[in-house]
Order: structure tokens, then C-alpha cells, then sequence
């Protein structure tokens, strides 16, 4: 079975080359960067086997890109405290939603609604938690902070998709600026199959689903390298996405 490898970051300017990458499995590191041709310089290697390649790479590679502990430190919290991150964060919070299916949408009579007419309404009722937390998005940009979501939808898009595709308009109404981007030109950039919030540049909130594409906890990340590496993939998902309104004429 193949790795899953996860692109941490490169020393290069162009190229890609050096890179450092990482097992999300094993959490083995895997460095490539051109090998060390010289024999003599070989020679003075130890305990090189056979079969095994030395590379040549700059240390600021190794210092800005490879783990600095031998797990990564995160902090476990439930839901509960994540939707409290909403109240606390002072600039900016952005999204990355990847997954074809989210099974909290599909609770509810909203989302019954929309199989039966194809378009969403916006009939939260006070209290309910996503009408909270629309209010809370409300209040945050009335505030002057940013609220942006970069969604990657399928071709053709599935049913969980076309929902976040209409109900969208609603996320936009209280506040929020969300693009869209088709899978192809994600694994084009090669962003990962992952969904996270970064608040702040500082802070990484990875959502964890489990098999029946519930979320189930956020891990919370601080890592610097970790938080650079998420605020690249912002970079790139925002510089490529496409506007909702104009991604949706599109279709």
C-alpha cells in the first residue's frame, strides 16, 4: 500500500527541490534533494548500505521544515470549546473543506427541504446551534475580521456539495467570503485531503470526522511548522479559488 505523505515545505524558490515530506501514518520524515556524487565525499560517509542515497540539503531546510519533537504536540478539545475559538480570534479565520460529505447537514428539516426542492432556506430557529454560530459571524465581521472559506467541489459535485453550494448565500449573508475550487485543480496544486481552520496565522484547528463522516474532535496545532504550512495551502487555495457567485454561474 502506498504512503500517504504530506508536504511539510521546500527550500527552493522554483524547482520544489530540496522538499522535506512526512508519513502522516509512520510520521517517518522523508527528505529529497540532489545526492551526493562525489566519491570521495561517499567515502567519508558512515554506515551507508547498500542501496541507500545520500542527499545534500541546506540546514535551514531541516530547521524550518522537519518535526522538532518526536510526536507532534497537539491538544484534543471537543466541540463545545472549538465553536468557542469563534468568539476569541482577532483577524482572520479561514477555512479548508475538502470532504465530499458532512453528516451534520444532513440533520434536520432544512436538509429535507432541499432534497425535496433543491434549494436551501434559511429557517434556523433561535437556539438552534448553526443559527448561533451564524450570529457569532455576524458580530466577528461586523467587528472589521475576516471570515473566508475555500470549498473544493467535485465534478460532478455530490449531493452534500450542491447543499453548501445553494445554502452558501447564507454563510455569505452574515459575514463570511467563500470561494470555491473543482478537485481537479486542488490535486493540481496538490492541496491535501484535509479540513482545518487556521485562526490567526498561529492557530491550526484540524476537524476529525470519523468513518460515517461525523465530526467527532478538533486537534488543536501550534507547531510553527505546522502553522506555515497550513497558512502556504491558504495561499494558494485563496489565490486559485473562484468567487461563490461566479462559480456557481459557472455551473
Amino acid at each position: 500500500m502506498a504512503r500517504r505523505l504530506r508536504f511539510n515545505g521546500t527550500g527552493s524558490d522554483g524547482d520544489g527541490c530540496p522538499a522535506v515530506h512526512e508519513d502522516v501514518d509512520s510520521g517517518e520524515v522523508i527528505v529529497q534533494g540532489a545526492p551526493l556524487a562525489d566519491a570521495e565525499d561517499v567515502a567519508q560517509l558512515q554506515c551507508l548500505s547498500e542501496g541507500e542515497v545520500a542527499v545534500v540539503v541546506p540546514r535551514e531546510l531541516l530547521v524550518d521544515w522537519a518535526p522538532k519533537e518526536r510526536t507532534r504536540k497537539v491538544r484534543t478539545i471537543g466541540l463545545e470549546e472549538f465553536g468557542g475559538l469563534f468568539r476569541k480570534f482577532e483577524h482572520t479565520a479561514w477555512r479548508l473543506e475538502t470532504r465530499r460529505r458532512y453528516a451534520s447537514d444532513e440533520a434536520g428539516d432544512r436538509w429535507k427541504g432541499f432534497i425535496e426542492t433543491g434549494s436551501v432556506v434559511e429557517d434556523w430557529p433561535a437556539g438552534a446551534p448553526a443559527r448561533s454560530f451564524r450570529d457569532t459571524i455576524r458580530e466577528q465581521t461586523g467587528l472589521g475580521k475576516r471570515v473566508e472559506r475555500v470549498r473544493i467541489v467535485d465534478q460532478p459535485p455530490t449531493t452534500g456539495q450542491h447543499y453548501l453550494l445553494d445554502g452558501a448565500r447564507w454563510n455569505i449573508a452574515s459575514g463570511e467570503d467563500i470561494r470555491n475550487m473543482w478537485r481537479v485543480d486542488a490535486d493540481r496544486l496538490r492541496l491535501p485531503d484535509e479540513d482545518f481552520w487556521l485562526f490567526d496565522s498561529r492557530l491550526v484547528a484540524l476537524l476529525r470526522f470519523d468513518d460515517d463522516d461525523q465530526l467527532t474532535h478538533v486537534d488543536l496545532i501550534t507547531e510553527p511548522a505546522e502553522v506555515v504550512r497550513c497558512s502556504m495551502i491558504r495561499d494558494a487555495a485563496w489565490h486559485y479559488a473562484v468567487p461563490w457567485e461566479e462559480f456557481t454561474a459557472g455551473m
